[in-house]
This record gives C-alpha cells, sequence and structure tokens, in this order.
C-alpha cells in the first residue's frame, strides 16, 4: 500500500517545527551561558566559609583529593567539615593524619545509619547542620578544585541578595570514546541548568561544586521534603529553593572542579539512572521545559531521515544547517566557557549521539533506584 504524499508533507512540516522549537532553545537559553560574562562588582567580599564533604569508604579517593581542598588559597576564615559516615575502610585514620597538619579540619563521625532517611541526606544535613559559618560549599570526596581558588571565586559571587551558587563539575580528561561521551553529558546537563539560571529560572544544581547559606538550608527544613528520594540533595533541593534573585552561577574556570569519570559502560548508567530518577519530582514548569527540549531532540534526526528520504532533500537539509550553523557557534562558546572545548570537533557526532543516549537512559522512567549515596 502506498503511502500518501500527505503523510511525508507533514512529516517535514513537523520537522520544520522541531527546528523551530530548537532553535528557541538555542536563542533564548543557551546563548546566556555562551556569551556569559560575570557582572563587574563594585566591592569585592572575603566571607568565612564552610566546605562540606561526606564520605563512605572513600579513603582512597580523600588521599589524593583533600590536599587540594585544604591547600586553598583563601586567607579569611575557612573549615572543611568531613563527615565520616560509617567508613569500614581507613577514612577515618587518614583524616585524623590531616588534622595533624591542618587545624581547620572538623570532623563528623557518624556511626549509626539513619531510619527513613535514604541517600547521602542524613550525612550531608550533620554535616550543613555543624558548620560554624554561613556559606556553605558543597562538593564529594572523589572532587579536587581547578584551581587553588575555589574557595574565593565561588563566594566572592555572593552580593546583596545572593543565596545559592551554581557551580561546574567537571570530569578529568582521559583517552577514550567514553570519556567523551561522559564529559559531553555533563557539559550538555551544565549548558541547560546554567544558562536557564542566568536566564532567571534556575533549576537544578550538581553536588559535586555548588554553594548555598546555611541560612537557606535551615529556612527551608533541610531535605525534610525529599528524604524519601534517594537522590535530589542536590538538585531537588536547589529546584525547590531557588529563584531568579536569589540563585547566581560562576563558571570561571579556576571555580570549577573535577571528578574521576566512570571507566565503564554500566557503571556511567547505573550513575545515570540513578540522577534522572529524581526529575520526575522538579517543578511542573520545569518538567516541560526539559520534556519538551528532550523530545524534540530525540525527534529530530529520525524526521530529517524521513524528510530527505520522501521530500524534496535539499529543502529539510537546508532548515538542519540553519540550526547546525547557530548550535555550532554556542557550543564551540559553551565549550570553551567551561574548558571542554576539546570535544567541539565531535560536536555533530555528539549531537545525533544524543537520540541514543536518550534511549538508553529509558528504563530510568520505570526503574527503582538503588538505596545508597555511592
Amino acid at each position: 500500500m502506498m503511502i500518501p504524499q500527505l503523510l511525508w508533507d507533514i512529516c517535514f512540516y513537523v520537522f520544520c517545527g522541531v527546528i523551530a522549537i530548537q532553535l528557541g532553545y538555542y536563542l533564548f537559553y543557551f546563548t546566556r551561558l555562551a556569551f556569559y560574562t560575570a557582572p563587574d562588582r563594585q566591592t569585592s567580599m572575603e566571607h568565612p566559609v564552610s566546605v562540606v564533604i561526606c564520605a563512605r569508604d572513600e579513603a582512597h579517593n580523600l588521599v589524593k583529593t583533600l590536599p587540594g581542598i585544604l591547600v586553598q588559597d583563601y586567607r579569611t576564615t575557612h573549615e572543611v567539615v568531613l563527615v565520616n559516615d560509617n567508613s569500614t575502610d581507613d577514612t577515618k585514620y587518614l583524616i585524623d593524619e590531616f588534622k595533624k597538619s591542618f587545624k581547620n579540619i572538623n570532623l563528623i563521625e557518624l556511626t549509626q545509619e539513619a531510619k527513613m532517611i535514604s541517600g547521602k541526606k542524613f550525612p550531608l544535613s550533620m554535616g550543613i547542620k555543624s558548620a560554624k559559618y554561613e556559606i556553605v560549599l558543597l562538593t564529594d570526596a572523589d572532587c579536587t578544585p581547578a584551581s587553588e581558588h575555589w574557595i574565593q571565586k565561588m563566594q566572592e559571587q555572593y552580593q546583596e541578595g545572593i543565596e545559592i551558587v551554581l557551580g561546574y563539575g567537571a570530569y578529568q580528561k582521559r583517552p577514550g570514546l567514553l570519556n567523551k561521551l561522559i564529559r559531553f553529558e555533563t557539559f550538555h546537563t551544565a549548558l541547560q541548568y546554567l544558562s536557564y539560571a542566568i536566564a532567571g529560572n534556575p533549576y537544578m544544581g550538581v553536588g559535586r561544586n555548588l554553594s548555598y547559606k546555611k541560612d537557606v538550608f535551615l529556612r527551608n527544613k533541610g531535605f525534610s521534603s525529599i528524604n524519601q528520594i534517594p537522590s535530589g540533595d542536590d538538585d531537588l533541593f536547589i529546584n525547590q529553593v531557588a529563584r531568579p534573585d536569589n540563585t547566581t552561577v560562576c563558571i570561571e574556570p579556576e571555580a570549577h572542579t573535577i571528578s574521576e569519570p566512570k571507566t565503564s559502560w554500566g557503571d556511567w548508567m547505573n550513575q545515570k539512572y540513578r540522577h534522572y530518577t529524581t526529575s520526575k519530582y522538579y517543578k511542573p514548569g520545569h518538567k516541560l521545559l526539559l520534556g519538551l527540549y528532550s523530545l524534540t531532540l530525540f525527534l529530530l534526526y529520525p524526521l530529517l531521515a524521513v524528510s530527505i528520504i520522501f521530500y524534496n532533500w535539499w529543502i529539510p537539509l537546508a532548515v538542519f544547517g540553519l540550526r547546525f550553523l547557530v548550535q555550532a557557534v554556542i557550543w564551540y562558546k559553551g565549550m570553551k566557557k567551561l574548558n571542554e572545548q576539546d570535544l567541539w570537533p565531535w560536536f555533530l557526532f555528539l549531537d545525533i549521539w544524543m537520540f541514543f543516549y536518550y534511549i538508553f537512559t529509558l528504563p530510568a522512567i520505570w526503574k527503582a533506584p538503588r538505596k545508597n549515596w555511592d
């Protein structure tokens, strides 16, 4: 049975609609990060800072990452709050050794599991409540600051009215395709949450590099409303408390953190499943915004292929070319801002890859998240 030409025409028109929506995201939102310039500040203050890190059996990571945090070039009062959450390895002994040389370590020992609270929300809550200072700077045990000015750069974003600072948590650059895919997914996520925040619509942050005021945490009763969800101590909390007037970003390369990337496909997918199980709890407007972008990106290449085969091939290619050019410029500028510019020569492959990525991560919709916070 012959498929009527009208159906192929409709496919082409839908394809044009998808391109229009994608261009809307790129031109209204993603340009915000690509062309972002930090506002000039009349005054620069240095605030006391509490760096909070939770660790469970992380001795092998802390021995590598703690020195970069403890030797920060920050002369104003600051502390490093280390929450040792029921570790069975040498974490406690390692921290005790560091305490001999660094007197600003505040060790919190947890020896019992929190009932009815999954994930790392309980140890993180204990760390934040034990922090001596109002500005809390969060990172993970496997993260290293990209420079000795990390604390300085993140805390100086606190101008009048600002209560939340969103940073960028990068992954180490290693050889291999998997490393490129992990780093690209990290960049692609940051392109969204940082751009939306700059545009006045903040919806998430990443715990690898995130700061907020202790009062925000206490005023909103911490994680009490999301304690039953294994993940979400970073993105869901920020989704609840961030507003256009109390949130800013810090994207300077010196303010990044760098983490060890996963080395196997299975480990990475499990990590992504766990992260995506929280997105269903976002505010409805954010779910709509993110869902529409993902849907149009998923449909783009199948509709392009159908339109090329069954329509006048040069017209859909011309329409696609418009997005291609806009995307190339914005990705180049955005990747340069986040020190990921080595990924840019791969950008067409990585854009096509997103179609398959959405297929691979689809099980996150129904897969139950793990209870641990690893």
